[in-house]
């Protein structure tokens, strides 16, 4: 994930707003607490996320890949009055974290968190999104797009993390058996192929793919 220049990524976080003491919180607690802390959206890219929402204020937001809240919470503050926030994760090991983390939000009444396996949620949920985050299993990005897509307006907006894979999307040759980068190269491809959206992919911090529904 650290392919871009360290001092570089430094710069770009010392002249970014910074973090308060809620999600400064959740980064600490991740860090010592949680596996995989490096899957957190962190600072900087949370803060992307947040002034996007902010420039939407989305009614519905839809987020894939709760994790410990860190996104949630970032991108919720940019909700239109009255908006909700629908989060899914099947990592049910983390729930007292995440939800005590929501609480402490003040925005819990605004996020309804569903555990479960993503696939099965979606079809469930009515929509429309006006932005959805893309941040859970990467095998199934193509298949979640496909689901989401009609449950999305025209001008509405869907964020991919992940899309550079640690630079591994640049392998000429790619073992058969590294099917997340496989599924990664054939998502960035399908949303580059697809008319009815507008895209681009944008390298902030492992590479983030914004879409509009034309």
């Amino acid at each position: 994930m650290d392919f871009i220049d360290e001092n570089l990524s430094r710069y770009c976080e010392d002249h970014t707003s910074g973090e308060d003491t809620l999600l400064k919180k959740i980064s600490r607690t991740t860090q010592a607490k949680v596996l995989l802390p490096r899957m957190i959206s962190g600072h900087f890219q949370g803060k992307f996320l947040e002034l996007i929402s902010k420039m939407i204020r989305p009614k519905q937001i839809l987020e894939l890949g709760t994790y410990t809240g860190y996104s949630a919470i970032c991108l919720a503050r940019g909700l239109a009055k009255g908006g909700t926030l629908t989060t899914i994760d099947i990592n049910d090991e983390l729930e007292t974290m995440v939800q005590g983390f929501f609480e402490e939000s003040g925005m819990s009444s605004q996020i309804d968190y569903h555990l479960g396996n993503a696939l099965e949620i979606i079809p469930e949920l009515d929509g429309p999104f006006d932005l959805v985050f893309i941040d859970a299993d990467k095998l199934n990005y193509s298949n979640y797009f496909d689901m989401l897509i009609d449950k999305i307006p025209t001008g509405g907006f869907i964020l991919a993390d992940n899309v550079l894979w640690s630079g591994k999307v640049l392998s000429q040759e790619v073992n058969s058996s590294d099917k997340d980068t496989l599924a990664l190269i054939e998502f960035n491809q399908k949303i580059q192929d697809d008319t009815r959206v507008e895209n681009a992919l944008l390298p902030i911090r492992d590479g983030l793919m914004m879409l509009r529904k034309r």
